[in-house]
């Protein structure tokens, strides 16, 4: 009896050590939650809404564009676009110039990629009232959309240029190409900004590899809209013609970013410094020979910040957007915010010094309750 009473002794009080651990752990997990929501503020990103608002007003221009192709009886083939959008065109038309990824293109359609380019712009030190430049080829017309809505949320000038040749999923279809669903956002009264300029795209900017009746029909579409028209296929005249239009006649056109869309011909140049372009906001760029400089170089080259939406991968990846979303997602459900406040230097010192203790107190607690000390 007295053995058996010498046994039991120990073993209550090894578990009264052990609720005292329990009980610490959850102490020091209150006081590191306590801390946590006293350093982190509620949003880390003092522009959430303006991200938001932007999201909104791209997911609003999906639904004009949507509506529209279902008046016109312009066909949207479901097993491509199974969002119904109207911003993912054929594969292979008339207007494609090279192979696109349909996967990136549907991904570029969620609304939030628009929140995205107001964090991006943002980044870039872009201001309300502050004049950007847009460059944007055919092929991934919901980021001109994003850019756009980006830029009236946000209370900016900007000032854009395209083009209608387009990768494959693009804005391909020639009886809806991007200046068709540019035109339609203007009429709806979704943007008011008239485009800079209009040029075909393709090789050389100039739709070299565009059969001469589709290019015929490109120019009477284009001339007969009153923009002006860029043909040109000496790479720095047309790259001047552009700079001249993106710097227009006054100091008060300052261009605070640049906004690359795509991979055309004047904007990209010819340089293999190109590839060496990184996804999202460039600020350090190396500049090459001015013979094979497109546009993104000359703006480097007088210390523009360059954001280039090309690697939609990378992107969606580096902001937390989901891959090729089926159905899209709601304006604001994007992991950027909780993301950034994660980013915070602070949140990790508390996360780290929160585990070690964790740590200490389960391998003292366990030496303890195995070896006790008389």
């Amino acid at each position: 009896m007295l053995s058996f009473i010498k046994r039991t002794v120990p073993l209550q009080n090894q578990n009264l050590k052990l609720k005292r651990i329990i009980i610490a752990t959850g102490i020091v997990s209150l006081a590191a939650y306590i801390l946590l929501q006293i350093i982190s503020p509620e949003n880390t990103l003092t522009y959430s809404d303006e991200m938001i608002r932007a999201a909104r007003i791209m997911e609003n221009a999906i639904v004009i564009i949507r509506e529209f192709c279902d008046r016109s009886d312009i066909k949207i083939e479901s097993a491509i676009d199974p969002n119904h959008t109207g911003l993912v065109g054929p594969q292979l038309t008339e207007l494609a110039t090279t192979l696109g990824n349909l996967e990136a293109k549907r991904t570029t359609t969620n609304p939030n990629f628009a929140a995205v380019i107001v964090h991006l712009l943002h980044e870039a030190g872009v201001a309300a009232g502050d004049t950007i430049a847009i460059g944007c080829s055919a092929s991934f017309p919901a980021l001109m959309i994003a850019s756009l809505a980006a830029a009236k949320a946000m209370e900016l000038h900007p000032i854009i240029i395209i083009s209608v040749g387009a990768s494959s999923y693009g804005a391909t279809s020639p009886g809806f190409n991007l200046s068709y669903i540019y035109e339609v956002l203007l009429r709806e009264k979704i943007f008011t900004v008239q485009p800079g300029a209009i040029s075909l795209g393709g090789d050389k900017d100039i739709g070299g590899d565009f059969e001469p009746l589709i290019k015929k029909k490109l120019i009477q579409q284009i001339k007969s809209s009153g923009v002006p028209f860029i043909y040109e296929a000496d790479l720095q005249k047309n790259v001047a013609m552009r700079m001249k239009i993106y710097q227009g006649d006054s100091s008060r056109n300052r261009i605070s970013a640049f906004i690359n869309i795509g991979g055309s011909y004047p904007n990209i140049g010819t340089s293999e410094l190109a590839l060496k372009l990184k996804p999202g906001l460039n600020e350090k760029i190396s500049i090459p020979p001015e013979e094979e400089r497109g546009v993104i170089f000359e703006m480097a080259d007088r210390n523009i910040p360059i954001i280039h939406l090309l690697y939609i991968r990378g992107l969606a990846l580096k902001y937390g957007l989901p891959w090729d979303p089926i159905p899209l997602p709601i304006p604001g459900e994007s992991a950027l915010l909780s993301a950034q406040s994660h980013n915070d230097f602070r949140f990790w010192l508390v996360a780290t010094s929160y585990f070690l203790t964790l740590v200490l107190f389960v391998v003292f607690g366990y030496l303890k309750t195995s070896f006790p000390i008389n």
